[in-house]
């Protein structure tokens, strides 16, 4: 598609934040990207991704709850949840009852549960099956490509504009989901962070950076994924980056929230400040919970549904909800009978979560049957985790989901 004066100002230079504080751009077009800028509408902008993981393994039957089920009563006699336990959908299944927010997004119909999401013969190991899941491949290895790492690479991204795709961590490194691609992808814990790089790196205007930048920058029809090409990028992106960030953080709105609703918060002071960023991944960890699983487990889950609906509810009072969705998952769920430790070791089968917008079910597939079980005693999975993913490739991100899967997969009935 050809590129024309509207997003050449956009996609090259950014926002008007970013362009008053580069003292080198004319003032012809600052004001014109000002402009720009200004007539925007949440409905001509690009879509946008946020990811959550569950770091641990999260368990999904004391998530989404089948509390009316007997054999759920009967393999977790001190962990199950009673009715008066649970936020009740219907007579059989309810969240859990710390999923208050989560409710709350379901009766806006800003919600939905995808149930007994799995692959066939499942790892039970973190690192193996946040491969499978992180790469979109069923024969992963550590070292492939991210399945969001191929979507950000398919951007063609300008030099110097905003990310492709950005990570906010709360301490873990970036992940194999947006990791091996030709594309450089940030990885930070947060707004210090960027105050601290964006000291170190001068200013703007320093004739030191500017020569540099322009000794990285690779000749004009150069091919993409040389080592030139990506040193170029990645000083360019990280150094827009940092004066668009500089800009948002100096504003009143800033977040100083602490977790994971402190990391929703500022993606979400992002995507109303306008950067183009498609794609943001963020983690919430603790949920290998072998033991004292009914004191841990709560917190977590109340802190991941009042961060979502607080982020979901924020993006709505500024006109952006309807270009957000967000994906939580976790790398696997855990066992159906309940330890001795008073926890849950590593299973299967979970509940995918997908919030913002209008929706188009609340819950899709059915609970787990916990009468027919895999060899090991595990639930069996009823839907692949990859249609989710051809779902938000096909549908959402407009990108075809086989040149990122490797091959075609039928998606869901979800956007």
């Amino acid at each position: 598609m050809p590129t024309n004066r509207r997003d050449f100002l956009r996609r090259g230079l950014g926002s008007s934040a970013l362009i008053a504080s580069t003292a080198s751009v004319p003032l012809f077009l600052s004001r014109s990207a000002a402009l720009l800028a200004s007539e925007d509408t949440a409905a001509d902008r690009d879509r946008v991704l946020v990811v959550i993981e569950l770091n641990g393994g999260n368990d999904g039957l004391n998530t989404v709850v089948p509390y009316a089920d007997e054999d759920y009563r009967r393999a977790r006699p001190t962990l199950a949840r009673s009715p008066d336990r649970v936020r009740k959908i219907d007579e059989r299944i309810g969240l859990h009852s710390a999923l208050g927010g989560f409710e709350k997004l379901l009766e806006r119909g800003l919600l939905s549960v995808v149930q007994g999401v799995g692959y066939p013969n499942p790892n039970r190991s973190h690192f193996g099956s946040m491969s499978v899941w992180q790469s979109g491949r069923l024969n992963a290895k550590q070292d492939d490509i991210g399945w969001l790492a191929r979507v950000s690479d398919r951007s063609q991204a300008a030099v110097g504009a905003d990310p492709a795709a950005l990570h906010i961590r709360e301490s873990a490194s970036l992940p194999q989901a947006l990791s091996g691609g030709d594309l450089a992808i940030l990885s930070l814990t947060g707004p210090e962070q960027f105050r601290r790089r964006t000291a170190a790196a001068g200013t703007d205007d320093d004739p030191a950076q500017q020569r540099r930048r322009d000794q990285l920058a690779p000749p004009v029809g150069e091919a993409r994924g040389t080592l030139v090409d990506f040193v170029a990028r990645t000083t360019a992106t990280t150094d827009a980056a940092h004066a668009r960030f500089s800009q948002l953080l100096d504003s009143s709105e800033t977040s100083r929230q602490a977790g994971l609703r402190g990391r929703m918060s500022l993606i979400a002071q992002m995507i109303k400040a306008g950067l183009a960023t498609r794609i943001y991944y963020t983690e919430l960890a603790g949920f290998d919970t072998h033991a004292s699983q009914a004191g841990t487990h709560p917190g977590l889950l109340s802190e991941l549904g009042d961060s979502v609906q607080a982020f979901i509810s924020d993006l709505a009072a500024a006109g952006e909800a309807e270009r957000v969705r967000v994906l939580v998952y976790s790398e696997f769920g855990r066992r159906l009978t309940e330890n001795a430790s008073g926890g849950t070791d590593h299973g299967t089968v979970q509940p995918v979560f997908l919030a913002g917008g209008a929706l188009r079910h609340p819950f899709i597939g059915s609970p787990p049957d916990l009468r027919d079980l895999d060899p090991d005693g595990d639930p069996k999975h009823s839907i692949d985790f990859r249609r989710i993913y051809a779902t938000l490739l096909n549908d959402w991100l407009d990108c075809p989901s086989a040149l990122v899967l490797g091959h075609n997969v039928e998606p869901l009935s979800l956007l």
